[in-house]
């Protein structure tokens, strides 16, 4: 009997150990942000330009609706105009939200400079998160809860399930399949 359980363990360590070894520096990085990409990107995407003025140049003026997804409860006391409100800090939050949101993503998914933008994008969703509860008036089913049971909540299981992705980004790297190690192989070449 112990040698069938000292095959089986060795087995499964050669069968797994072989499996990280094939795998190790290129699918965790592109698996994520494949999932990122089919999963969030376009959901961000469609997001942030709601939030863009129109033309060429509506990246450097948000629409009122940017403000009123990102300062709820202050739009709603400047009577849902955005420019009784100050730029600085204000203005400049939405604009550097709106931004994010845009340049964010796109990073993620071409893998460059991964896991700054990951990050980045973890403390995206907190605030985000934060504004929805307290901005947006949010019930308790559709925050959710941990250890629920009922894994539908918009903030707190989805949320966390985002962020988790993102941690993964974030600690392991695009990846040998991204923007970040054709820059790295380029860089130790050029110096």
């Amino acid at each position: 009997m112990t040698t069938l359980i000292s095959l089986l363990v060795r087995l499964y360590a050669a069968v797994f150990g072989a499996l990280q070894r094939l795998t190790d520096r290129w699918l965790i990085g592109l698996a994520a942000r494949f999932v990122f990409a089919g999963v969030l990107f376009v959901y961000f995407w469609n997001s942030a330009m709601t939030k863009m003025g129109p033309g060429l140049f509506g990246f450097l003026k948000p629409t009122d609706g940017a403000y009123v997804q990102i300062l709820p409860q202050m739009m709603e006391a400047a009577g849902y105009d955005s420019s009784a409100i100050a730029f600085f800090p204000y203005g400049l939050i939405v604009l550097l939200g709106t931004w994010a949101e845009i340049l964010l993503p796109v990073m993620i998914v071409l893998g460059l400079f991964t896991r700054a933008a990951s990050l980045g994008f973890i403390a995206f969703i907190v605030v985000m998160s934060y504004v929805d509860i307290t901005g947006h008036n949010l019930d308790a089913a559709t925050i959710g809860a941990l250890f629920d049971g009922k894994p539908d909540g918009l903030i707190a299981d989805q949320r966390l399930m985002w962020g988790f992705l993102l941690l993964v980004l974030t600690v392991r790297g695009a990846g040998a399949i991204s923007m970040d190690f054709l820059l790295a192989r380029w860089w130790r070449n050029r110096y």
